[in-house]
């Protein structure tokens, strides 16, 4: 296991988030792609002896659900707002606190929701098909926000370039 760094890793520019979001995108998503990107997610949180909880969700059904050991419920919550603001912005949940965090503001100053149903928060990635659009979210809670969308996107970065879809 990779042991965490004591310097914060670098978080991300809004382009470089607007970039993964262009280059992650799916030709197709089933059930069957769902259950082997969570399954590969577990396996990566195993790895690092992460204590996430893993969703996947398309079309507002739940597809794919992990809770590893150290999770808690609260992960179970976080991932529903994450998630919530994907569903409503269609962009990743940390892509959308880091707009606000580049125009001086924070998503909870601006946005006028109410933050016990949406966060801004880094793990939730959107699901995109080609010529179709955002479809669903594959949500990680339970490291810190920008850990949490580093594997979420290191795990598309692994599905997608094995191409299977």
């Amino acid at each position: 296991m990779t042991q965490p760094s004591s310097t914060p890793a670098p978080a991300f520019t809004v382009e470089e988030l607007e970039e993964q979001e262009r280059r992650l995108v799916f030709r197709r998503f089933t059930h069957e792609d769902a259950w082997a990107l969570g399954s590969l997610l577990v396996e990566m949180a195993r790895e690092r002896q992460a204590p996430v909880a893993i969703d996947i969700h398309r079309s507002g059904q739940q597809l794919f659900h992990a809770a590893l050991p150290g999770s808690a419920l609260d992960n179970d919550a976080w991932i529903a707002r994450k998630r919530r603001v994907v569903e409503r912005y269609g962009c990743a949940s940390y892509l959308v606190g880091a707009r606000h965090r580049a125009k001086g503001t924070t998503f909870e100053e601006s946005s006028r929701l109410d933050p016990d149903t949406y966060a801004a928060h880094g793990g939730s990635f959107p699901v995109t098909v080609e010529g179709v659009g955002v479809i669903g979210a594959v949500t990680v809670s339970g490291l810190p926000q920008i850990e949490d969308h580093r594997m979420v996107v290191e795990a598309l970065e692994r599905f997608l370039d094995a191409g299977t879809v």
